[in-house]
């Protein structure tokens, strides 16, 4: 093979751009702190010579894949996590030369084995994972194995570790108290399993703000955040057609929002007149909703951000109890 149709390398951008080989590295990077005119003629020359980072020889020098491993729960509550998560963590990981991988999680499968199969074949430098449970096995194991990770939400472990999180204990106290105040005596709230941390915390508000105002609160047990639609939708129904049916609904996510709504107009109900909803999204996508609901934000566009910077932070060493994140809504009640 010729050495003009050998594989370009850093040096050789850096010879075509005029630019040292370390500034081409960090330019290639998107490093903010390189000029952007300097970033866009490096990136110009890289695509003219088709210059391709060889991540293999990255790892054998520097004992890092440059890979980030993202778990991502194939089941979600918002109409738009995947695409808002994955745009804030793409924003926060700018200029470090890392890149993510994606990997399903699925939640009836073995949830472990996906994290022992990235660790110990070096597949990534760190991890990140949803849906946490309160003693989530997934969590211990990287402890012990000091393995760089971070949680969307999290646990009830005494050893701190990296997380971001929403306060969802607030949002259910938050929107119980929006429907009391609207005269509201009997809350139905459809909760996730009660595996998951962030289902426990809902809990906690929700029943604080019932007992509180002395409200009824119905939170099905035959359903969660995760049953098929039809199977939410039956369910809401028939508790219509029962006696003391309730006139308050908190939704965790415009998915249980849509199903709800729907819900409400098959059994002849009005929103806003017989029962009103109080959602939490994370999209506009609610704003469209007929008849309109109010709501409470989650950020996730923010939590994704947040989560790439808590990851940086620890692959460096920063000590996880200086790692950890939690988000509160921001505004008051939108009407959607």
């Amino acid at each position: 093979m010729s050495k003009t149709a050998q594989r370009p390398t850093l040096k050789t951008v850096a010879e075509q751009a005029g630019f040292a080989v370390t500034t081409v590295s960090r330019a290639l990077a998107d490093d903010p702190r390189i000029a952007k005119e300097t970033r866009e003629k490096v990136a110009s020359v890289a695509q003219k010579l088709g210059y391709v980072p060889n991540r293999a020889a990255q790892r054998l020098r520097t004992g890092r894949t440059k890979v980030i491993s993202l778990l991502l729960n194939t089941q979600h509550e918002f109409l738009s996590f995947t695409s808002e998560f994955l745009n804030g963590m793409t924003e926060g990981l700018a200029g470090s030369g890392y890149v993510m991988t994606i990997t399903p999680d699925r939640l009836a499968e073995d949830r472990l084995e996906v994290i022992r199969n990235i660790r110990r074949n070096s597949l990534a430098d760190a991890v990140v994972f949803t849906r946490t449970e309160c003693f989530d096995e997934r969590v211990r194991y990287l402890l012990e194995h000091d393995f760089p990770f971070a949680t969307h939400g999290r646990t009830d472990f005494t050893t701190p570790h990296p997380f971001v999180d929403f306060d969802n204990e607030k949002f259910a106290l938050m929107a119980v108290d929006r429907l009391v105040a609207k005269g509201r005596r009997h809350i139905c709230m459809v909760m996730p399993q009660e595996r998951f941390t962030f289902g426990q915390h809902l809990r906690f508000g929700a029943r604080q703000a019932a007992i509180a105002h002395g409200v009824k609160l119905t939170i099905p047990d035959n359903i969660d955040l995760d049953s098929g639609p039809d199977e939410i939708a039956e369910t809401l129904g028939a508790l219509h057609a029962g006696p003391d049916a309730p006139d308050g609904y908190v939704c965790v996510g415009e998915v249980m929002a849509l199903i709800t709504l729907a819900a409400i107009q098959d059994a002849g109900l009005v929103p806003g007149r017989d029962v009103d909803v109080v959602a939490k999204r994370a999209s506009p996508i609610s704003n469209h909703f007929r008849p309109r609901i109010e709501t409470i934000d989650e950020d996730l566009r923010a939590t994704g951000r947040a989560m790439a910077a808590i990851l940086l932070r620890r692959i460096s060493g920063a000590p996880a109890d200086t790692t950890q994140v939690l988000l509160e809504h921001q505004g008051d009640f939108s009407a959607g």
